[in-house]
């Protein structure tokens, strides 16, 4: 059994578990959790005492925490409140995989002003996540690969981190501030699409598993997250893209298994997203090494 950090704290696992610290400097600490599954697939109770923004960029999980059942994917950017208990679970016994951020408070504070300085009253915090667009997942990209490349600088990497934080914490104030619910409902959606991601669905196959109408589900869907459900899906593809093209050899099985029609479909995608290809793409991030083969434990940049 291991103790590792996720999402909001401490929580005992079975398994393959390796957590890296990427960064630690006056800027914050930065480390990549990755988890081959977890066994409960409901967590013991535990607590985050300090203030953290994880951004998950492989897999799925629920975290529980406050009442509320917060996905945790590729697409989201989640805001733990210092000192809140959780539980955390896992629908599917895959990987998941996140950087955690615990920022300097003088730094968080910066870049996420709250009434009376008290952070837990800023509205991200209070509402526990955000959608990340695809600026943001590619600064996370980026970050991923520069640390696994061994020979970032630390000025270099502490910018990035501010870009990623500032990003992470931009407020969204049109956004709609659905019940429980409808949260209920969306957080059942991001199941499916996560579950089918390399499978092509119709609005009525999501609409059925979730059990409401499809005109309906389309209409709630895209007020919640800003987006309609096709677009979610194929950042929630974009998203894996960035994580698998460091070790793909053959970018028309890559593009078939994500889900995109053929690989001009995925290209044109992800050139619209990142404003690159992913065969440009993938030389940069085999420059890196791989995410997944990163080394636990001892600090890659400190300053």
């Amino acid at each position: 059994m291991l103790q590792v950090t996720a999402a909001s704290g401490s929580y005992d696992v079975a398994g393959t578990t390796s957590r890296t610290r990427l960064l630690e400097s006056r800027i914050g600490l930065v480390e990549n959790l990755q988890c081959l599954g977890m066994a409960p697939k409901r967590s013991p109770e535990g607590f985050s005492p300090d203030f953290q923004v994880c951004l998950p960029y492989r897999g799925l999980f629920f975290w529980h925490v406050g009442g509320d059942d917060v996905v945790g994917d590729s697409n989201q950017v989640l805001c733990v409140s210092g000192g809140e208990s959780y539980r955390l679970s896992q629908p599917f016994s895959d990987e998941y995989a996140e950087l955690i951020i615990t920022p300097d408070p003088e730094i968080l504070h910066d870049l996420a002003p709250a009434p009376a300085t008290c952070l837990s009253f800023h509205p991200l915090f209070r509402r526990r996540s955000r959608r990340a667009d695809v600026g943001l997942q590619f600064l996370r990209a980026r970050f991923l690969q520069q640390t696994a490349r061994g020979d970032c600088n630390a000025l270099a990497a502490e910018e990035l981190v501010v870009g990623l934080l500032r990003s992470a914490l931009e407020t969204d104030p049109g956004r709609c501030v659905p019940s429980q619910p409808t949260r209920r409902l969306i957080a059942q959606s991001k199941e499916f699409l996560d579950a089918n991601l390399s499978n092509p669905r119709r609005l009525a196959d999501v609409a059925r598993a979730v059990g409401a109408s499809p005109a309906y589900l389309t209409d709630v869907f895209r007020r919640v997250e800003g987006v309609p459900l096709h677009r979610y899906l194929t950042q929630l593809r974009l998203a894996r893209a960035l994580v698998e093209l460091a070790h793909a050899h053959d970018l028309t099985a890559l593009a078939l298994a994500l889900g995109f029609s053929s690989h001009s479909h995925f290209t044109a995608a992800f050139r619209r997203a990142f404003g690159c290809t992913p065969s440009c793409f993938r030389s940069t991030a085999r420059l890196s090494g791989s995410y997944k083969r990163a080394s636990s434990g001892r600090a890659r940049l400190s300053a």
